[in-house]
């Protein structure tokens, strides 16, 4: 966190996006202050991104409060053709919105266009919102009475979203919240911010009027401030399970519906049975996609038997050493670098850890850096095995390309430790047999499950959350649930009866 330096006018000012229009934060002078975002690739600085003020994020609120009553009564049926128009533009935009996700992330573009196919879902899900607003209907359920329920918008929402997916977790949530009828503040991200202002533009031009999507680039005051402001209904939250608490904690004493979702340790129990070089190739992609910054991402394999585990580190260890790691929008780079560079240091941090601990490193990626861009924020694919479930780097969420291997003699041990580990959000089996796998799917202690599937994210029309510590709050995010979320039931009872008023009662309505 920075104030602007004047030395810097090369590089880019980012703006916050409030009522359709571009606004700018607040220069030194008037106490504003100013983020680093940088290109990972590169290790340079590439933009600076205000940090809203309490009064600028008040500002925003006010801006979707007035923007509500117009949005919220518009029909179901013109709020999901601006989805549609919506959609079209993502998908027109697809590559501009790759590169710029991968330029301040450092996911490689394939990745990145991945994630936000994964975000389209959303949308398209959010395009049948005249039909998954419908209420129920009773007809008759006494003399001359009807009973029937609609749902309703809450009014304006909230959602802060991570650095690991500036495009498909801020698609989770404001499509969702805006085709129930609500108007939606965005605080993603001040690490790469530009995708998501991008997307309001976009927005826009798709025909959802001013203030019905507003997004502020901020830190925790501008977070508090959501928080705390009783004209925000709702908040969602996508982050680490120690802010996911927070949140929770602090937004529903203020009386605000809240999903919270935290950090995850994403186990993958191999089976004898599985096949070795499926399960790798599974592992490959789940561990090291993303360079790791995902929380679904598998960061420990659990082979059941010595023989197992030896088979499957022997299949790995060539993959991860032939692993392509470059820059972000080199087409050919398998894995690009980290975030920040503090990022980077903490990840290579917990290597040193692992090896302190006692942990066996087969393949160390922490010198890694690639010739082209030794600067970059860069660390290679690391290996450990001989992980235990007492060491750190087994029981704390590292965020990086580290997968650690924990051996587990039969199947019960395996099943234990994703089911005695804090977090809950995914797990997975590679499995040929149909009665293991049925049975782990039974009994393991987490919210989403895949079975010969490695990240288990569900489809839009079904939800995403966790259990444990992986999840605070009451409904997940998207399909159903997240219908549910944004908006809420009203139930009407009503007589038309004909005849004489049959007079005062006093005693508990009954049907007849």
């Amino acid at each position: 966190m920075n104030t602007r330096d004047p030395a810097a006018s090369a590089v880019k000012e980012l703006t916050h996006f409030i009522g359709g229009k571009h606004v700018a934060g607040r220069d030194a002078k008037s106490g504003g202050r100013f983020g680093d975002v940088f290109n990972p690739t590169l290790g340079k600085l590439s933009a600076r991104a205000p940090l809203a003020s309490k009064a600028e994020v008040e500002a925003a609120i006010a801006d979707s409060q007035a923007a509500f009553p117009g949005w919220g009564n518009t029909s179901p049926l013109t709020r999901a053709r601006v989805m549609f128009r919506f959609k079209e533009l993502v998908e027109k935009h697809m590559d501009e919105l790759a590169v710029l996700v991968s330029s301040e992330h450092g996911k490689v573009l394939s990745d990145a266009k991945g994630s936000i196919q994964r975000g389209l879902e959303v949308v398209e899900f959010a395009c049948g919102i005249p039909h998954l607003l419908k209420g129920e209907f009773s007809d008759s359920v006494s003399s001359g009475i009807d009973v029937y329920s609609m749902r309703q918008p809450l009014g304006v929402c909230a959602g802060i979203t991570p650095f690991n997916f500036p495009a498909m977790v801020p698609m989770w949530m404001f499509p969702m919240a805006i085709a129930c009828g609500n108007t939606f503040i965005l605080k993603p991200s001040e690490k790469d911010p530009s995708c998501p202002l991008r997307l309001a533009e976009l927005m826009l031009e798709a025909g959802a009027p001013p203030g019905v999507l507003n997004v502020v680039i901020g830190d925790k005051e501008s977070v508090d401030t959501l928080l705390h402001d009783p004209r925000v209904q709702a908040i969602s939250f996508v982050g680490s399970t120690p802010i996911a608490r927070y949140v929770f904690a602090t937004a529903s004493l203020e009386g605000k519906r809240v999903q919270a979702m935290g950090g995850a340790k994403n186990h993958m129990v191999v089976m004898p049975d599985a096949d070795i070089e499926s399960a790798a190739d599974a592992l490959m992609g789940a561990a090291y996609g993303s360079a790791g910054e995902r929380c679904m991402a598998i960061s420990v394999a659990v082979p059941v038997t010595e023989k197992t585990g030896n088979e499957l580190i022997e299949a790995m260890s060539p993959k991860l050493r032939a692993l392509k790691v470059g820059s972000s929008i080199d087409e050919s780079s398998e894995m690009g670098p980290l975030v920040t560079r503090e990022h980077r240091d903490k990840v290579k941090g917990y290597v040193d850890i692992g090896v302190q601990e006692g942990a066996k490193l087969v393949i160390d990626g922490r010198e890694f850096r690639p010739a082209k861009h030794p600067d970059g924020f860069f660390i290679g694919g690391c290996l450990f095995d001989n992980v235990r479930a007492d060491m750190r780097i087994y029981k704390e969420e590292i965020f990086g390309p580290v997968l650690s291997v924990v051996r587990a003699k039969t199947f019960e041990e395996a099943l234990a430790l994703p089911n005695e580990h804090e977090y809950g959000n995914g797990v997975a089996v590679f499995t040929r047999n149909g009665d293991v796998a049925r049975n782990f799917a039974n009994k393991v202690q987490c919210g989403m499950v895949g079975i010969n599937v490695p990240i288990p994210v569900p489809l839009s029309f079904h939800s995403f959350g966790g259990w444990k510590n992986s999840m605070f709050g009451d409904m997940n995010q998207h399909g159903p649930e997240g219908v549910r979320f944004y908006s809420r039931v009203k139930t009407i009872t009503a007589r038309w009866r004909e005849g004489v008023n049959p007079g005062a009662s006093f005693g508990m309505p009954l049907m007849k």
